[in-house]
């Protein structure tokens, strides 16, 4: 099963959702997972992790990870070629690196990173940048590529940030 997670904040609180599909060809979610929580920290530049660890975390306690699943984030993984960790990286550890994280971020990141790839979907000119720990990255590009939907942002992601965004549909 693949789980696609995505936090959007609010005044007082954050909306995360996560949908589970079981393949990158996926039209429709087979789960949504939902939860709101109190912010536990302010926004801290360089040091997004810490914001949104803590709402992927706890939304993860509700789900029963099986060995094959993968995680996808809205995010890096990676940030540079020294090793940097994104959100992604720090879920990874967090989840004692038992099971795959790959992030795809819809904006690029400065600094150099090797294990960085970017898609082009559609017939957008923006790509998406992908990275990943316990995957390799150039298989998760071909699958990213693979994904269901004509434009940029695969229909299952799309879906993803339109639901952390909508307070009535997500609980």
């Amino acid at each position: 099963m693949i789980y696609a997670f995505d936090t959007y904040y609010y005044d007082d609180y954050a909306n995360t959702i996560c949908l589970a599909f079981p393949d990158w060809t996926s039209e429709h979610e087979s789960e949504v997972f939902s939860e709101k929580t109190t912010i536990s920290s302010d926004y801290e530049s360089g040091a997004f992790y810490k914001r949104e660890l803590p709402c992927i975390i706890s939304l993860l306690n509700k789900i029963d990870l099986r060995q094959g699943d993968l995680i996808i984030v809205d995010g890096y993984v990676t940030l540079d070629e020294n090793g940097k960790m994104g959100l992604g990286g720090y879920l990874y550890e967090a989840l004692d690196r038992k099971f795959p994280v790959i992030g795809i971020a819809k904006n690029g990141f400065k600094s150099n990173d090797p294990e960085r790839r970017t898609v082009y979907r559609g017939e957008s000119r923006a790509p998406l940048f992908i990275t990943s720990k316990g995957i390799d990255v150039d298989e998760v590009k071909e699958k990213l590529e693979q994904m269901h939907g004509s434009f940029r942002i695969p229909t299952l992601l799309k879906k993803l940030d339109q639901l952390t965004r909508n307070e009535l549909e997500s609980n």
